[in-house]
């Protein structure tokens, strides 16, 4: 969820974390006396992506979709511009061009309905970090069109958002 934020916040570069990349191991062991000067653990193993029973292929995937979402849409650039930003349920949704990015970084919270300001129309969900592709749990429909609706003069989507989900929709 992160990587997605901070691609879709950032300003034209992107900038991956130690630890965060791929073929970083559970430890990093350099060679001494007490391993018998291995190299084992002192590198990168970056055949770990493609062992599916590993977390690791499912970000694979979700990395990969990322920067196809990228390539394709060129919403990086645009301006984003905050929808919706509550730290006490934790969650955020900007949105850039026609896409409208929306986490909930709760560990624990399930939010059923959850309003999100918009612009006008109908959103489809183009990316789900909760699909089973990328070691999720599949709870969202991708195939359930969000219509907007009016309320006090201003345009909201309602959401499921499981925990720790990212979703980003694009505006039809």
């Amino acid at each position: 969820m992160i990587r997605l934020a901070t691609l879709g916040l950032c300003s034209g570069g992107y900038l991956n974390f130690i630890g965060n990349e791929f073929g970083h191991p559970e430890w990093i062991d350099f060679p001494r006396e007490g391993n018998g000067w291995s190299y084992q653990h002192a590198r990168r193993q970056w055949n770990l992506a493609d062992d599916e029973t590993l977390k690791y292929a499912g970000l694979n995937r979700f990395d990969s979709a990322m920067i196809h979402l990228v390539k394709s849409t060129h919403f990086l650039e645009h301006t984003p511009t905050l929808r919706c930003d509550n730290n006490g349920d934790q969650i955020l949704a900007f949105q850039r061009d026609n896409l409208l990015f929306v986490f909930n970084f709760n560990p624990t919270q399930s939010f059923n309905d959850y309003e999100i300001n918009c612009n006008s129309g109908c959103y489809k969900i183009i990316l789900n970090s909760d699909a089973p592709e990328f070691g999720g749990f599949g709870n969202v429909d991708d195939q359930v069109a969000h219509i907007s609706y009016d309320r006090n003069g201003h345009s909201h989507i309602k959401l499921y958002l499981p925990p720790r989900t990212a979703l980003v929709l694009r505006f039809e």
